[in-house]
């Protein structure tokens, strides 16, 4: 099943997304947020539309996240290309709800940051309280699906503060979307790829995490209550790179689609 945030009428909501005739439309309003229904979205109350396609909506975050966890470093190559070793133990680094933007929304690179880089990555919706995860317990029945997200940094402050709240927390600098879906299989590998004005800069897969999803959110709810709803960035591959003003970025994480976001100067 898939889902995505959009606008009708001037009102956000939620809506049901299908292929149908081989393109991707909003064919059903869903008539609460996705995660309210225990993790399981094929329960979700709808009622029908005017189908919309998806291309044509006015298409708004998918997630509505209390908080939303990021981990860092979780290619060895994207590790490398910063100069870091390779951690441990998963790392971890928040960004604010504040920081969210809708597909199509416009990144502001703020005045104080003279580099704003992309970091292209998989996003993980939770769909069921889960807290202090046994080793043996399998993670899925709490995923309720999955998104593109752009870890948008401002690598100068970054590397100046010393931690990375204010880096990573910018308004706008949490892209996410077009769409959650929960069919595709990480474990097996999906594809993320990074464009900037259509240029590929960054190929990654899932395979290649340094840390799978099994042990982030073992790791993750050791430490605190994940609730539906919230967001788990899960790093980015190699390639990252700085944007200016008047760049289109292009996230895209294979099965679930593209995330298009325009770039401008505060």
């Amino acid at each position: 099943m898939k889902y995505c945030g959009f606008e009708l009428n001037g009102q956000p909501h939620y809506g049901l997304v299908e292929a149908v005739a081989g393109v991707e439309q909003i064919t059903r309003l869903l008539l609460k947020p996705p995660e309210q229904d225990g993790g399981d979205m094929e329960d979700l109350p709808s009622k029908r539309i005017d189908h919309i396609s998806l291309v044509e909506a006015k298409l708004l975050a998918p997630v509505r996240p209390s908080k939303i966890v990021c981990v860092g470093r979780n290619y060895r190559e994207h590790a490398a290309e910063l100069g870091n070793e390779v951690p441990a133990e998963p790392l971890l680094f928040f960004k604010p709800p504040s920081s969210l933007l809708g597909p199509g929304g416009t990144i502001r690179r703020p005045r104080l940051s003279q580099r704003v880089d992309f970091e292209g990555e998989l996003g993980v919706v939770i769909g069921k309280k889960c807290y202090k995860l046994g080793v043996d317990e399998d993670v899925r029945p709490y995923i309720l699906g999955y998104t593109c997200v752009n870890d948008v940094t401002a690598r100068d402050l970054q590397n100046k503060d010393g931690q990375w709240t204010r880096a990573k927390g910018f308004d706008t600098f949490c892209p996410v979307g077009p769409l959650v879906t929960d069919e595709i299989d990480p474990w097996a590998g999906v594809g993320v790829e990074t464009r900037v004005n259509g240029e590929v800069r960054q190929q990654g897969n899932t395979r290649d995490f340094i840390f799978s999803l099994n042990v982030l959110l073992h790791y993750i709810s050791q430490a605190m209550t994940l609730v539906p709803g919230d967001l788990i960035a899960t790093g980015t591959p190699k390639g990252v790179g700085p944007v200016v003003a008047g760049d289109v970025i292009e996230i895209s994480v294979e099965g679930v689609g593209t995330l298009r976001n325009p770039v401008v100067n505060e």
